[in-house]
């Protein structure tokens, strides 16, 4: 079933999404990371879209989205958390089941705290919520959390680099040759926009505030215990197994597989984790 390309008028801020799959049918909100948008869905979103109701959105300052200035719009989680909170009522996802990954993790799990009753199960694909879970990756990232100075700042532009975004995609998966070129270059695309560079340092910087919401975050997988599965890229080089095996401490019916890829899991293994979906979901 081919998706919809659209874009909802959320409070003046236009959200460009994704949608395919029959209204009526589950509902299914699906949110990227860094540095990518909600191409990375792609392949995952045929293979699941005659079962599900599937929305796609970028998040602000990604893709197709809105990108407005830092003067105008202050590039946080909880900012980029409060629009897709928004966009979901815009569009009527009242209830739905949660795809997060990587920075969409603590946009979504911002929404379940907010509103646990529309919660219907978390997917969780390299989507972090444990301390132990943060690879020595984010040393760079932590340095500039304690010392914002213009150095710390700085350092973090490798990670905005073209060959950055290479080594995101093929880290970890045994085989490069099964990553496609597509998605990676439109993310490198995207990352060379006039501004988007200081847009994503802003976010790098504010990436403590999710942190710091961790213990709340655990709180709310005890308290609700969502259905919850973790399909996980084993080699990641940011967010590592123990951050997936962790959410069986709090939620012990959460059910946790591993995957012999990187960071993005999706380039590799979509089929393997939409099957997982399907049998989780059904």
């Amino acid at each position: 079933m081919a998706p919809n390309y659209r874009t909802a008028d959320v409070d003046g801020f236009k959200v460009f999404y994704r949608e395919a799959g029959r209204a009526g049918a589950p509902k299914l909100l699906l949110l990227h990371g860094f540095p990518s948008a909600g191409h990375m869905f792609r392949d995952l979103i045929p293979l699941l879209a005659d079962r599900f109701h599937i929305v796609a959105p970028d998040l602000p300052g990604f893709g197709q989205s809105d990108m407005p200035p830092r003067e105008a719009f202050r590039y946080s989680f909880d900012n980029v958390a409060r629009v897709i909170e928004r966009f979901t009522e815009v569009i009527g996802f009242d209830r739905f089941a949660v795809y997060v990954f990587d920075y969409g993790a603590p946009t979504g799990f911002r929404l379940a705290l907010s509103h646990p009753e529309r919660i219907a199960a978390i997917i969780s694909q390299n989507g972090n919520a444990y301390e132990e879970g943060l690879s020595d990756g984010w040393t760079p990232i932590k340095a500039y959390w304690q010392d914002p100075s213009p150095a710390n700042r700085d350092a973090l532009r490798a990670f905005l680099a073209p060959e950055a975004t290479r080594w995101q995609y093929t880290h970890g998966v045994p085989d490069a040759t099964l990553v496609s070129p597509d998605g990676q270059n439109l993310d490198n695309f995207y990352l060379a926009r006039p501004g988007a560079d200081e847009v994503q340092l802003d976010l790098m910087g504010d990436y403590k505030s999710n942190v710091a919401l961790y213990p709340s975050f655990q709180s709310y997988f005890r308290t609700h215990k969502p259905r919850f599965l973790a399909v996980w890229g084993k080699n990641d080089p940011f967010f590592i197994p123990p951050g997936a095996e962790a959410f069986k401490r709090d939620n012990p019916n959460a059910v946790v597989q591993f995957f012999d890829t990187g960071h993005f899991a999706l380039e590799t293994h979509a089929s393997d984790i939409a099957a997982a979906i399907r049998a989780f979901l059904t």
